[in-house]
């Protein structure tokens, strides 16, 4: 099979396409034969060495697919061969086949193309395990979503509107800032012309919710943005994993502060993650209140390009890799 290699790390530059042997699925998992996969911020951080995949995991980048099943492993009995499915996976899907425990992989949502299928598990996984789950959010809540363009951001800001929540998002240009607000997003501040927690605290006074995937400075705006029993999620430190916070007013208004990463969780946790979103989220996707958002779909040689792309950070939505095309091998 055709996959992606990144060689000893680095630049975007050491990815290419190479030739390696299709994997088998163990008992309990699905081979899949890879039609799209999404491209994400951790393939980025493990291109340049500082991801490693868990143990026991594919070496070859990538995070989630659509695709076709192609076999079977012992023990598998929710799908068949030939079965249409998108896929949570902890590694290799920048490849044309990968395999996947078969618990992590859901049928495509009504009216969604197997291509805008592959960049939905990275993202719908995450904001629910973080917004809905730890940060428990409820109809009629405030919810601060930083990084409102991206991948997470778009599927936080209409998934927090299909459940009644008010959004606020703070991004990094007026484009953004418009498509932001075509999704619901009451708030949009462009934190490179104004001050997010100045302009949020103006309109609402606080939030109850902020996903924060930036760390470093905002940690502190942040925690004096929380209202009373508000709860601070963090994701990811693409701004740092250090800040100073006043902890009096964590304790003063009991604030929760805490976090969660993806990859590393357990088999069953992200199977009971993927059975919530089939009966939660799913649904939505028919009655058009959440839609896939691709930026752009490339070739699997142009995989540089795509992450350029990502490093640039002016996409709004998804970027995916045409691995396969829709076909069976």
């Amino acid at each position: 099979m055709r996959y992606i290699d990144h060689g000893q790390g680095g630049a975007a530059e050491v990815l290419h396409v190479a030739e390696g042997l299709r994997p088998a699925p163990r008992a309990g998992e699905v081979l899949l034969h890879v039609a799209y996969a999404g491209v994400n911020r951790p393939d980025l951080l493990q291109r340049a060495g500082a991801y490693p995949p868990p143990q026991g995991t594919s070496p070859v980048l990538g995070l989630e697919v659509s695709g076709h099943v192609a076999a079977l492993g012992s023990g598998c009995t929710r799908w068949r061969v030939g079965d249409a499915v998108c896929a949570l996976v902890p590694g290799g899907g920048y490849a044309e086949y990968c395999v996947v425990p078969e618990v992590h992989c859901l049928p495509l949502p009504a009216g969604v193309s197997l291509q805008d299928a592959a960049g939905l598990p990275e993202v719908c996984f995450t904001v629910w395990a973080n917004v809905f789950r730890i940060g428990a959010l409820q109809a009629g809540e405030r919810l601060l979503v930083h990084g409102g363009s991206s991948g997470i951001g778009v599927m936080a800001i209409q998934l927090a509107r299909a459940f009644g929540a008010r959004v606020a998002t703070t991004v990094g240009n007026a484009a953004k800032q418009a498509f932001c607000r075509e999704l619901g997003a009451e708030l949009a501040v462009n934190y490179r012309e104004e001050d997010f927690e100045a302009v949020v605290r103006s309109a609402w006074g606080g939030v109850d919710v902020v996903l924060d995937m930036v760390g470093g400075a905002y940690a502190a705006k942040n925690v004096r943005l929380l209202a009373r029993g508000g709860r601070l999620v963090q994701i990811a430190v693409l701004g740092g994993a250090k800040g100073e916070v006043d902890l009096a007013q964590i304790m003063v208004k009991r604030l929760v502060v805490t976090g969660s990463t993806l990859r590393a969780r357990s088999i069953e946790d992200k199977a009971a993650l993927a059975q919530e979103l089939q009966v939660q989220v799913w649904p939505l996707f028919a009655t058009g209140a959440v839609r896939p958002i691709v930026q752009r779909v490339y070739d699997l040689a142009d995989v540089v390009q795509a992450h350029r792309e990502l490093e640039r950070s002016q996409h709004i939505g998804k970027v995916l890799l045409r691995v396969g095309g829709g076909g069976m091998a």
